[in-house]
């Protein structure tokens, strides 16, 4: 039926363009609602298509499903996001991209040189992290990660 607010798996799977087992486990886990009809089949309001289609998105973009879960348990009653929500909820998506943007231009803007891994054996390491003194900022490749040699408060000869 045209007016039918409900439809099954197999026509969310197809709409958005995903697997039936992947909704199957969407519904498992509680990030969209299902309901089981008089016939004890799985079935889906409308509006979960968009619901999908925002996690197909989110993961698009390299969300985990927890975070993703997160986001969706932020709107009023589990409802599917609207407008607004989606304004707010990208808003807050541009932020981690335009970090992971930032991120990504100095990890360019540093592949021939120092990556910050606290590596003593190459002459410029010994410039840049003298005896291993980014380490004080914490694990990793600090460089990449934002530190400075400047922050370390350390003169470079």
């Amino acid at each position: 039926m045209k007016n039918d607010p409900f439809t099954s798996i197999g026509a969310v799977a197809k709409r958005t363009g995903t697997s039936v087992s992947a909704i199957r486990f969407y519904a498992d886990e509680g990030i969209i609602p299902s309901i089981r009809n008089n016939a004890g089949h799985r079935v889906f309001h409308r509006s979960v298509i968009r619901r999908v289609s925002f996690i197909l998105i989110a993961q698009s973009l390299g969300y985990s499903l927890s975070q993703i879960t997160s986001a969706l348990d932020s709107l009023p009653d589990g409802r599917t996001p609207t407008k607004t929500d989606w304004d707010r909820l990208s808003r807050a998506f541009s932020k981690d991209i335009d970090a992971k943007i930032a991120q990504l231009q100095n990890l360019r803007d540093s592949l021939s040189g120092c990556i910050g891994c606290g590596c003593l054996s190459l002459k410029k390491c010994r410039l840049y992290n003298p005896d291993d003194q980014i380490r004080k900022q914490g694990a990793g490749a600090r460089y990449l990660l934002g530190d400075s040699f400047k922050d370390l408060n350390v003169s470079v000869d």
